[in-house]
């Protein structure tokens, strides 16, 4: 989908999450405080990843802080860093989920992001259910791998995973890109699923769509993520890279090595 530049001229302007909080709110989280709020936010540790993805999770400060009423997470090279599984990587970078301390069955959710662009990073806010994958569902408000142009919106579920025929790259306009603060929302209902961005509708699902795959796996509840990973199956299949990492070339690395890649998050908000 392409778009006039008329309708992104709220992507300039300024949103603070005073202005987004709402009466019909159910979950909101301003990053205000000095640490991370474990009543509400698990950090996940894993000694495996998925998709040949070169991170390892791990719960530290030095991947995952909290700044000036921001979310910070930021990658780092650790060359050799051996997993609990015995599983070697170069690099450590964090990921949060609200699982079993709040999940959440249609509304609006939404989070005020910035990132940094580089190929091969792969910053991501998205919803998932429980069970086993996809019959759960999945839903990618926003990721981005990289290019600086576009992020991409998805769902993944039985008949419709990996390389979904239900996805869709919604690019920006020059001069505006991801290194802006955006807020990615998404709004879901027991029939449609919207995507939009700063207000504007980039994306839209419905229930018939999602059936002419496999079965609507959106009447679960879901729990929020939010994660930095880092080359791996996606960016390598846009970008081509191989060396020295899959997806993730030497001009990222350096990036990474100089403390240049971030994700920050100002809130996250759902309505109902």
């Amino acid at each position: 989908m392409k778009f006039y530049h008329l309708l992104f001229i709220a992507f300039c302007l300024p949103v603070t999450a005073s202005a987004q909080k709402k009466a019909d709110t159910v979950f909101y989280e301003s990053f205000n405080a000095n640490k991370l709020d474990r009543s509400r936010w698990n950090v996940e540790v894993t000694g495996r990843t998925v998709n040949n993805e070169q991170q390892a999770y791990v719960d530290s400060s030095i991947v995952l802080a909290q700044v000036d009423g921001l979310l910070v997470i930021k990658p780092v090279f650790h060359a050799g860093y051996t997993s609990n599984q015995q599983k070697q990587y170069d690099f450590l970078s964090g990921r949060i989920n609200t699982r079993g301390k709040f999940e959440f069955t249609y509304g609006t959710i939404s989070a005020r992001i910035k990132m940094t662009a580089g190929a091969g990073l792969w910053p991501a806010f998205w919803a998932l259910g429980e069970g086993k994958w996809p019959d759960t569902g999945e839903i990618d408000m926003m990721e981005n791998i990289g290019d600086s142009s576009w992020v991409s919106h998805a769902l993944h579920g039985p008949g419709y995973s990996g390389n979904t025929p239900i996805s869709h790259h919604s690019f920006f306009p020059k001069g505006i890109d991801i290194t802006q603060w955006h807020t990615y929302s998404v709004n879901w209902t027991a029939d449609n699923i919207t995507f939009s961005i700063d207000g504007t509708v980039t994306y839209s699902v419905t229930r018939a769509m999602i059936e002419n795959y496999g079965k609507w796996a959106y009447d679960n509840p879901k729990f929020i993520i939010l994660n930095f990973a880092l080359g791996g199956g996606y960016p390598a299949g846009v970008n081509k890279v191989t060396t020295p990492y899959p997806g993730l070339p030497q001009s990222t690395v350096d990036k990474i090595k100089a403390g240049q890649a971030t994700m920050l998050v100002d809130w996250v908000l759902v309505t109902k």
